[in-house]
């Protein structure tokens, strides 16, 4: 028998990589957290995280953990709303960044609607810069997105990684010619993170491609003219990393909510939250 909370708490740390971040998001102390995946540890009999001081790693067996995890809490949260007896109704606009458009993000909505058949689900995918203007604009309930900024601690975390640089497979880039950049156009957060990064070290630039779109990005990208910032565990197929870059540093994802939570909104942020660790795996 494996404890829901135990298991809650394994997939926030390993959305977070973090035990103190994973702390702060479920409420509790991280002495606590480590507590939970100590015992989850002497329950399945192998260790799930490979940790030191600097650094948190799932293991083999904590990534096969994962799937098992999600589906024993999905069962809760399944028996738990039909036991409840509500049925949540109203309209929810929630908006995406471009970044999760291919990945699993679509089988936590589709279980979504499932479990909320009279919510009328309002999807905007967006660039992130986008999302946050819409969402302070009251346009929207609830938001997927990077945080702007290491300074940035609004909304709940789901999920974090590195960007880097990738492009097609075998491109090298000429150190003594400007960067050739695939970029989104402004309020893009990557674009801006980008252009920070090579400005400080004190490398010349050019933009070579701008699209408004992933897919846009990913076709020049696959093409050759130029490289591309990306969140690590998201480089679509088809790309590979490309050294010989500064590096452009961590990057959070984190759920935004509007000025009124509705019930809908905490209900779809509760579900994207418990399945976040899908997000940065390819559909």
């Amino acid at each position: 028998m494996y404890d829901p909370v135990q298991l809650r708490t394994f997939l926030t740390v390993a959305q977070t990589l973090s035990f103190t971040q994973a702390a702060g998001r479920l409420g509790v102390r991280q002495s606590t957290v480590s507590q939970h995946v100590r015992r989850l540890e002497e329950a399945t009999g192998r260790p799930l995280f490979a940790r030191d001081t600097h650094s948190v790693e799932l293991t083999e067996d904590g990534e096969a953990l994962l799937g098992f995890a999600r589906t024993i809490l999905e069962a809760h949260e399944r028996a738990a709303a039909f036991f409840a007896g509500t049925r949540l109704r109203g309209r929810l606009r929630f908006g995406a960044s471009e970044d999760f458009v291919l990945t699993r993000l679509p089988e936590i909505l589709g279980t979504f609607r499932q479990e909320h058949p009279e919510v009328d689900l309002e999807l905007s995918v967006e660039l992130s810069g986008t999302l946050h203007e819409r969402l302070d604009a009251g346009r929207l309930d609830l938001v997927l997105a990077k945080r702007r900024g290491p300074d940035d601690e609004r909304g709940r975390l789901v999920w974090r990684d590195r960007m880097v640089w990738n492009g097609a497979q075998g491109l090298r880039v000429d150190p003594e010619r400007p960067v050739p950049l695939i970029v989104f156009p402004p309020p893009g957060i990557t674009r801006a993170r980008a252009l920070e990064v090579l400005e400080r070290d004190g490398r010349a630039w050019r933009i070579a491609c701008t699209s408004g779109s992933l897919s846009g990005l990913v076709a020049a990208a696959r093409a050759g003219l130029g490289v591309m910032a990306h969140t690590r565990g998201l480089i679509p197929p088809g790309l590979a990393r490309v050294g010989g870059l500064p590096e452009l540093g961590p990057v959070e994802f984190a759920l935004l909510q509007g000025r009124r939570p509705t019930a809908a909104s905490d209900a779809l942020a509760a579900a994207v939250l418990s399945g976040g660790d899908r997000l940065s795996r390819q559909a």
